[in-house]
């Protein structure tokens, strides 16, 4: 491994001293230490890994006085891979499942996964662990809980309770991998505080910021970001791997990471740039078919089509589904539709949907039943396989609701998120404006500040990890 710097103004330094978690010394924390001590690669791989990020969750964890022994949580959860993708579908470092992301505003859909944002994820994260300490006042069940979920946690401090036995993280009855997940962070704890103990040695990581943002109001490849600051695709992706699709959709104002130097040199790159920023468009299906019969319908290629969108084989597209296609010349960017229509989110089917009914109301048009209910004109068209605008009193209409919100869909009181006008899309840091004779544009650095936020005790919050 790369030799330890002795230099105590390094990141590693700040971590240790931050250390606020009592020490857990079994022999399963030994026994993970033994683990990970055999297997000096995997360590180095972490270690190297985690350069990009851990900065940020150090800054944002001191900010709320947090101890510094949560920033090795990433290690445990997903060996500091963003992309990482666990069976029971938990996403990023931090490893949330999608009901836990969505409860604590990570946004999901096509074109964006918070839950593998370095600075959305790293905030839920710090909200969520806030929120289990508060509730248990202990970290080891608080930790516990993060893995289990608290209430499987409360139930089993219940037991014992009610049996007359302790109630701490070491006496409660736990499934085998919350067993093993604290002990296996104080292993790489006791890594960490001391690795030249085990002959292991830490990468440097100087003690200031890796990454700043960018924000941009005008959708641009991911390809053509990348190669404006300099940087691979891969290299970039690394910084920024909550963006699903090869397209950055301006309309979501999203924070582009970039590493100073870069974040300049892509400022500069905008303000010579000319050309398309993006090659890159959506497409609503309008009736159920496969893949090959609607590439051909629209001139697509069948294997585009599906790379892309990441179509199942055999799969038939439902009616109101969206797919990214290339884009013609002549073509409009996705933002520019969205903004048009004021449908701030273009996202496809999910599971946790259910199909109502619900009647009409007398003289209510297909658009106040859309604005009654929080959905656009043409999803209700979608769904209902028309194109119709107006109702007849008394029709039962299709609506596609969510599962949670089936009691008020049938008591016809759904209050569902409202949609954001068209004219709330403004940009907050990047603004990137056409130009004659040439598109050029302007773009400015924004340095990371650390949250300050705290976890809403009220959101219901569930996590299954799996390492």
């Amino acid at each position: 491994m790369n030799a330890h710097s002795g230099n105590e103004a390094d990141l590693w330094s700040r971590i240790r001293r931050g250390f606020q978690m009592p020490e857990l010394r079994t022999d399963l924390a030994q026994a993970q230490l033994s683990w990970y001590l055999a297997r000096p690669e995997y360590v180095q791989r972490m270690t190297e890994r985690s350069k990009l990020y851990l900065y940020h969750i150090v800054e944002a964890l001191e900010a709320r006085n947090m101890p510094t022994e949560l920033a090795l949580l990433p290690f445990i959860e997903s060996a500091y891979n963003p992309q990482a993708l666990s069976v029971a579908q938990a996403a990023g470092m931090w490893q949330f499942i999608p009901g836990t992301g969505r409860s604590y505003n990570l946004k999901q859909n096509m074109f964006l996964d918070e839950r593998r944002d370095v600075l959305a994820s790293t905030n839920a994260a710090l909200d969520y662990l806030t929120k289990l300490h508060e509730m248990f006042g202990d970290w080891r069940l608080a930790l516990a809980a993060y893995n289990w979920g608290e209430g499987n946690v409360l139930r089993a401090i219940a037991r014992n309770r009610k049996a007359g036995r302790p109630t701490d993280y070491l006496s409660l009855k736990i499934p085998k991998e919350t067993r093993h997940y604290v002990p296996k962070l104080q292993a790489v704890k006791d890594i960490i505080a001391q690795p030249e103990k085990y002959g292991l040695t830490l990468p440097s990581i100087p003690d200031h910021p890796y990454f700043v943002t960018v924000t941009t109001t005008r959708d641009i490849d991911v390809a053509i970001a990348a190669q404006l600051a300099g940087l691979s695709v891969d290299a970039f992706r690394a910084l920024n791997p909550s963006f699903s699709k090869p397209v950055i959709l301006g309309a979501t104002q999203p924070q582009i990471l970039l590493p100073f130097e870069n974040a300049q040199m892509f400022e500069q790159g905008l303000k010579t740039y000319q050309g398309l920023l993006s090659s890159w468009t959506t497409y609503t299906v309008t009736k159920r078919e496969r893949t090959a019969v609607l590439a051909t319908k629209i001139g697509v290629d069948p294997a585009t089509l599906v790379a892309v969108n990441k179509i199942p084989a055999g799969m038939r597209l439902k009616p109101g589904s969206t797919v990214l296609i290339p884009k013609a010349e002549d073509d409009e960017d996705i933002s520019a539709h969205i903004a048009q229509n004021a449908v701030f989110a273009l996202e496809p089917d999910v599971p946790d949907t259910r199909k109502m009914l619900i009647r009409v109301r007398r003289h209510e048009t297909i658009a106040a039943f859309a604005k009654r209910y929080r959905v656009s004109v043409a999803q209700v068209q979608a769904w209902n396989h028309t194109k119709r605008t107006k109702l007849a009193p008394g029709q039962m209409v299709m609506l596609h609701v969510p599962i949670s919100k089936k009691s008020t869909i049938v008591k016809a009181k759904l209050r569902a998120r409202p949609l954001p006008a068209a004219n709330k899309l403004t940009a907050r840091t990047v603004k990137l404006k056409a130009q004659t004779p040439a598109i050029k544009h302007k773009a400015k650095i924004k340095p990371i500040k650390a949250p300050k936020t705290k976890a809403n005790s009220s959101l219901p919050a569930r996590k299954i990890a799996s390492n």
